[in-house]
Parts: C-alpha cells; sequence; structure tokens
C-alpha cells in the first residue's frame, strides 16, 4: 500500500472501537466534536507526505516493494540516511509545532528501534524476533498510526506490580496470549491504529507474566479505551488556537480478556530479554523524541519573542536576556539531535550483546536500575540523558520565561465575539492595541497564543508531559549515580588531591 492519504487515514479509523469519553461510547470517532479537529489535523500530516515539496524528506522507497513509505520507519544503514531520518523528524514535528508528542513517527521510531533487535527478542524463542520484524514491515508499508501503553496504574507504588493490577497474561492458548488488566496514558489511542504494549520499567523474578511485548488493533474484542475529558470544548481557533487542534487525548486502557495472536507476541516470559529491550534499542525512538522537543522549544522561543515585541518588552535588557538563553538552549538542542543521529549509528554498529546464557546473572538484564538507563552500561547515552534530563529543565524554562514577558497581560483577554460586538468593538481598538499602533485584534491574537500554550489545560497537560515524558525526572538523576562516568569522574578529582600530596600540599 504505502504511504496512505488523510481520507485513507480518517477512514481506517471507522472500526467499532471501543472508546468511551464522558460515559458515553462514541460510535463514531472522525465525527466527535472534541476528537474531529485533532482527526483533520494528523490527516494533513498524512496529506503532506504525498506533497511534492516534502514528499523527498517525509518517504522513502519501501524495501518490500519500492512504494513510498515514511521515513519514520528507516532503519538507517549509512550517515546519509540517518540525515535524511533527522530532516523528516525536525518536518514533521515541525508541522504540528512540536506540540503533538504522539504523532504517528513516534511509534514509527518505536516499532524500528524493536525490529532493529530482533537478534535479541529472538536469542530464545526465535519466533519473536521474526514476529517484530514482520510487524515492523506490516505497518510500515500500510502506514498505520499507533497508540502504546507504558505505565502500570498508580494504585499503590510503594508495592509491587500486582498491587498495580497492570495488564498480564492469564492464559496460553494456541491461538494465542489472553490477558487481563489495565494500562495507563494511551496517548493518541481514539485516534490510533494499533495498541502497542511496550516495555517500560524492569520486571523482576516472579513477575513473568508481565513481560510481554505485543500489538494488536485498537478495535481488537475486550479492548476498551476510557479517555480523559477533552480540552477542547469548541472554541474558535481565535479563542483557543492551540487546543482546537493540537488536543491528541490520552486514555485509560482496559484489557477484559483479549487475545494477543502468537504472531502478535514480541517478548513473553524472559525476564532478562524484557528488561535488556530498551537498553538495546538503537534509539531512533530518542532521535524522535529529540527532533520534536527541539521543534516545540524553537515554537516556545519564538511566542516568548513575539510576545515581547508586543507588549514593548523587546527594548528592555532584561527580557531580552530570558529569550537570548532560550535561544542559548536551542542552539544546543539542534546540536543533541545531530549527536543523537551520531549515536545511533554507533550502536547500530555495536549492538548490545545477547545474554550469555551460561552467565545469566551477569547480564545487564538482572539488573534492573542499569537496565533502565537504555544506553547506560557500556554503550553511551546521550540519546536518553536529552530526553530525561535537558527537555524536561529546557521546557520549564521557557514556559517560565513566558510567564515573566508576559505577566499579569496574559490573563485579561476579551473573546473572538467581543470583537463581533458592534458596541464593543470601538473600545476594544482603543483599549487594547500593543506596541506602536497594533491593531487590538492582533494583539489579543498573540496573548491567546500564549495563554494557550502557558495557561490553559492543554498547556497544562502539556508541561506537565514534557517534565515526565520520559519518568520522574528526580528519579532519573539518582540513576547516574551508579554509572561508571561518576567512578572515571571521581578518579580525575583523586588524581589532583595526589599532586597536590606530591607537592607537599
Amino acid at each position: 500500500m504505502g504511504i496512505r492519504t488523510g481520507r485513507e487515514y480518517i477512514s481506517g479509523l471507522r472500526d467499532e472501537r471501543q472508546i468511551f469519553v464522558n460515559g458515553n461510547l462514541i460510535s463514531d470517532v472522525t465525527d466527535y466534536p472534541a476528537f474531529r479537529r485533532g482527526v483533520e489535523e494528523l490527516a494533513r500530516v498524512y496529506d503532506h507526505q504525498h506533497d511534492p515539496a516534502y514528499k523527498t524528506i517525509l518517504t522513502y522507497a519501501s524495501p518490500s516493494d519500492g512504494k513510498p513509505v515514511s521515513t519514520s520507519f528507516m532503519m538507517a544503514k549509512t550517515m546519509d540516511e540517518l540525515n535524511l531520518r533527522v530532516r523528516g523528524e525536525s518536518l514533521r514535528a515541525d508541522l504540528t509545532y512540536g506540540l503533538m508528542g504522539r504523532l504517528p513517527d513516534y511509534m514509527n521510531a518505536f516499532a524500528t528501534d524493536c525490529a532493529a533487535i530482533a537478534y535479541l527478542l529472538g536469542h530464545r524463542q526465535a519466533s519473536f524476533g521474526e514476529n517484530a520484524i514482520n510487524y515492523w514491515q506490516h505497518v510500515r508499508d500500510n502506514d498505520l498510526a499507533l497508540t502504546h501503553v507504558l505505565v502500570d496504574p498508580h494504585i499503590d507504588k510503594s508495592k509491587g506490580v500486582e498491587a498495580s493490577k497492570a495488564m498480564h497474561v492469564v492464559e496460553e492458548t494456541s491461538a494465542g496470549l489472553v490477558v487481563e488488566g489495565c494500562k495507563m496514558l494511551s496517548t493518541l489511542a481514539p485516534l490510533s491504529d494499533e495498541v502497542y504494549v511496550a516495555p517500560y520499567m524492569p520486571r523482576k523474578t516472579g513477575e513473568e507474566k508481565y513481560t510481554l511485548i505485543c500489538s494488536i488493533p485498537v478495535n481488537s474484542e475486550g479492548l476498551k479505551f476510557i479517555c480523559r475529558e477533552s480540552y477542547d470544548h469548541g472554541h474558535s481557533t481565535f479563542d483557543r488556537p492551540l487546543t482546537s487542534r493540537f488536543d491528541e487525548q490520552d486514555a485509560l486502557a482496559l484489557f477484559d480478556k483479549v487475545l494477543v495472536p502468537w504472531d502478535r507476541v514480541f517478548a513473553y516470559g524472559d525476564i532478562e530479554i524484557y528488561n535488556l529491550t530498551s537498553p538495546a534499542y538503537p534509539g531512533y525512538l530518542l532521535l524522535q523524541a529529540a527532533s520534536r522537543a527541539t521543534s516545540k522549544l524553537r515554537f516556545a522561543t519564538g511566542v516568548c519573542a513575539m510576545v515581547a515585541e508586543t507588549n514593548g518588552r523587546s527594548s528592555i535588557t532584561r527580557y531580552q536576556e530570558l529569550v537570548g538563553e532560550l535561544l542559548g538552549f536551542l542552539e544546543i538542542a539542534e546540536g543533541l539531535v545531530v549527536a543523537i543521529a551520531h549515536e545511533i549509528a554507533n550502536n547500530s554498529a555495536n549492538p548490545l550483546p545477547a545474554p550469555d546464557d551460561d552467565k545469566p546473572a551477569k547480564s545487564i538484564g538482572n539488573v534492573p536500575g542499569l537496565a533502565t538507563l537504555y544506553g547506560g552500561v557500556g554503550r553511551t547515552s546521550l540519546g536518553i540523558t536529552t530526553i530525561r534530563l535537558f527537555f524536561p529543565l529546557v521546557h520549564q524554562k521557557a514556559m517560565e520565561a513566558l510567564r515573566l514577558i508576559g505577566s499579569s497581560g496574559l490573563i485579561m483577554h476579551p473573546t473572538e465575539a467581543d470583537f463581533e460586538n458592534a458596541a464593543l468593538a470601538p473600545y476594544l481598538e482603543r483599549y487594547m492595541e500593543g506596541r506602536d499602533g497594533l491593531p487590538a485584534k492582533d494583539r489579543v491574537r498573540v496573548f491567546k497564543l500564549a495563554w494557550d500554550l502557558l495557561g490553559e489545560a492543554f498547556g497544562s497537560r502539556s508541561l506537565l508531559y514534557e517534565h515526565f515524558f520520559a519518568g520522574d525526572p528526580i528519579n532519573n538523576r539518582l540513576l547516574y549515580w551508579n554509572l561508571p562516568k561518576k567512578d572515571e569522574a571521581q578518579a580525575m578529582a583523586e588524581r589532583m588531591i595526589e599532586e597536590i600530596i606530591e607537592r607537599g600540599g
């Protein structure tokens, strides 16, 4: 099939899936008011793949049949191919200003990472590795949109996975695995074709029934999604310029005796293999995530500069410094994207070894804290460090800068209906104008954009999303304490002490 059009994408969503919003089953997600504009936005992204101006960046020839497929599936073998991926990831992110964290290219990269470690997934069960490759090819050649589920329910985080009632295998049959339970935060679920059950936190011995990695259609029998309240309540694009277009939805995934066919199983029942998958990924997912986050940082920096121009603060040193700092972060972010591409090349050339079955206790898969570091053991970890430490920090910095630059001026702004009221419009034009005679409606439009990014439910969710994108930043920092890099740094400091002593100090 190759790349789909927006219309073909929309048509694929009409499949009797079980999507619930506000207690109601949604019969057609493409026509539901709270989803409709998000569907249209995604359809435009699909249509861009057919645009001659973008096609050479967003697509390449499928190795299967030569038809054009998304570059987000490219398993790059050269730096030229990696550079094409970088251009594609950046362009796709820019199409939605980096504001949709779960565009289809996110999970396309995830599926590519998974296929790239087929040697590991198939180490003890050959069919699992074959399944991962076949599935990646299936998603690639049919241009499917995937959601994924990672997080176990937050029932009691002081206890183990059993207390969480997370999705797990309850029966093994000749047709596949039967699963029950729940998984959280399935972003884009109502607007996706398939749901990927991915590894996240390491599992311990005795938790084998929770070690399933698989993917199934969103409309699978027994699978239900309960969506959070939508942020899009039908406001105009003037009043909610971001909410009205980019609310990608989040959902709770409920598995009620759902059958996972064997050909959709990529790992199961093996603690060591399950814990090794994330560290073994080459890093395509991290490249996509960093590209998207960079695009969002660029957009947020631009909004800060635009607000400063609009309210006259662009000539004040204090506010120039705030935007200048963000521009410095943006330079770093753009460099990190390029560096992550090189890290993928290195990881692909030096894959993490499969477990030594004669010495399983020495495998990284049995060290849960290290297993969560992706490339942190025996490989560089720039990509995951960028996602876990750098972007949560700079996105908070960007929102704080916007809050200071806009200040109380972000709060009081009339609606589009106020401007359309002939009795009110003259007053608004007189008292709401911007710097250098900027018309009132143009000024308000800028501040509406800033407020939607910062203060509305959409913006609040967005900041929370970025902060916890790759887990709790505090726990993430603690993971680094045990890395060899700490010992290397400390050894350098100790060498200085030795030199002081040698010099009689």
